[in-house]
């Protein structure tokens, strides 16, 4: 006799995969948008100049940088789960 999961065991477990997905992909952009908005802020208080467009297009490059070189990880990585939310399809419609 073979021992199945319990539906909502399974649906955890993707449920907990998906959060650390998200996590893996959002953390390294929000990060370098932090630091870089911190850089500015800097810069803006040491050279007194306080112009709210100036953080605007550094942060943008950056984010998009980021974005640029992690997005085919980050694709690789929801192809990944989505084919096992498919192979899970199964188990939770028990």
């Amino acid at each position: 006799m073979v021992a199945y999961a319990r539906p909502m065991d399974v649906f955890g477990e993707l449920l907990r995969s998906c959060a650390m997905l998200v996590a893996t992909m959002v953390l390294p952009v929000l990060g370098i948008a932090a630091l870089v908005g911190t850089a500015v802020a800097i810069v803006q208080a040491a050279t007194q100049v306080q112009e709210q467009t100036l953080v605007l297009l550094p942060k943008t490059l950056a984010v998009g940088a980021t974005l640029l070189a992690l997005g085919g990880i980050d694709l690789h990585l929801c192809a990944q789960l989505f084919v096992r939310a498919l192979a899970a399809i199964p188990e939770l419609t028990r």
